[in-house]
């Protein structure tokens, strides 16, 4: 393991690196108040299965991976409450959807169909095969998200009565007003429709007014960093979160430089050219699935998520762990410590266990620790 200042740092202290991008910045303080840099993969398939799993576990992770595409009953409802849950648990979303198409095809993948999962994932993933356009075009697709969220239209129709006549002297003049807005777009996906009341036969003097207002997401503020390596809590962790408050409507990308199953074909010079090009887009682009870290340069600071880690069952520490379907696990002190990863991913280690909520905190406190040793050897 090469001796970068992230391996180093507390992830709060990464958390307030003017390289860190808003959205990482949040997640790397969420890490840091909970004390959880585990990512729950639930890849179950349904909706109810999902959002229990998400109850169970949610206080001991910092994300939460989907594959909304194996979820069979997969409804705006779903999201919906997914995101509730979020809400209460603290914690984000990541869609694990690994987008490897052309520009104009994984904008539609990521904004449109039946999932829309720029809508609900603060976090998704892709593949540079297509080269570096695949991450323009999937910033660009989240830029028009993030900027219709942020947009309400307001349209104001105003009306006056015509006098015209006789039969109209006893009318009272008066000035007809209804408005109609036409919101950002809501997790029903219900079309967005002007609501005008039908006029008056009698009006004939009609004006309306369009104003356009943006808003803008607030931010939590990057911390000061504590000048040292240990995890430094002024307030109680319940307090922290209320302080960290919800995060902000943003969205960020992984890069897919690494897997964790046996013969895949991601060569070093392929690692190498994912790295540039998550380089060139630090703003958007907040870290990589890979096996280790792979921040070499002073300025780095990417989060690096790691798949294929399973905890031994108690007594059998040592044992090689792996499926017939060729994926290999390590386990969480291996991928921290050792590895430099930063939030390992869990799967059917926690989902098929018998007490789930037992088994997501005994790979917390196991990863927490491996993270806690390596800082400590600064």
């Amino acid at each position: 393991m090469s001796s970068h200042s992230s391996l180093t740092s507390s992830y709060r202290a990464r958390a307030a690196l003017p390289t860190t991008g808003p959205l990482a910045s949040y997640l790397l303080r969420l890490v840091s108040i909970k004390q959880t840099n585990l990512c729950l993969s639930a890849d179950v398939e349904t909706s109810a299965e999902l959002i229990q799993l998400a109850e169970d576990v949610g206080d001991s992770i910092c994300l939460l991976k989907t594959h909304c595409d194996i979820v069979t009953d997969w409804s705006d409802r779903t999201a919906q409450a997914l995101r509730e849950v979020a809400k209460r648990k603290c914690f984000l979303i990541f869609e694990d959807r690994k987008f490897a198409d052309i520009g104009e095809t994984v904008q539609k993948q990521y904004t449109s169909g039946h999932h829309r999962i720029a809508l609900w994932a603060e976090i998704t993933n892709a593949h540079v095969l297509p080269g570096p356009a695949i991450v323009t075009a999937l910033e660009k697709a989240a830029e028009t998200t993030i900027t219709r969220h942020n947009t309400s239209v307001n349209t104001e129709i105003f009306a006056t009565r015509q006098t015209n006549g006789a039969d109209d002297d006893d009318d009272d003049d008066f000035t007809y007003n209804d408005s109609a807005i036409e919101s950002p777009i809501e997790m029903e996906g219900e079309e967005r429709r002007l609501s005008i009341k039908a006029q008056d036969r009698k009006h004939s003097v009609v004006s309306v007014t369009t104003s356009i207002s943006m808003r803008t997401e607030s931010i939590s503020p990057r911390p000061e960093p504590n000048g040292g390596t240990e995890e430094v809590f002024s307030l109680d962790s319940a307090t922290e979160l209320v302080h960290l408050g919800p995060p902000p409507f943003l969205r960020s990308l992984l890069l897919l430089a690494e897997m964790s199953s046996a013969g895949h074909l991601m060569t070093p010079e392929y690692q190498k050219e994912t790295v540039k090009i998550a380089r060139d887009h630090r703003d958007f682009v907040m870290g990589f699935i890979a096996q280790r870290s792979l921040n070499t340069e002073p300025e780095d600071n990417f989060i690096t998520m790691t798949p294929g880690c399973q905890l031994p069952p108690p007594g059998q520490e040592g044992k090689k762990l792996g499926d017939a379907l060729g994926q290999q696990y390590n386990t969480p002190h291996k991928l921290i410590f050792e590895q430099g990863c930063d939030i390992i991913i869990v799967g059917r280690g926690i989902v098929r266990a018998e007490d789930r909520v037992a088994e997501a905190e005994r790979y917390r406190k196991a990863a927490w620790s491996a993270y806690e040793e390596r800082i400590k050897k600064a």
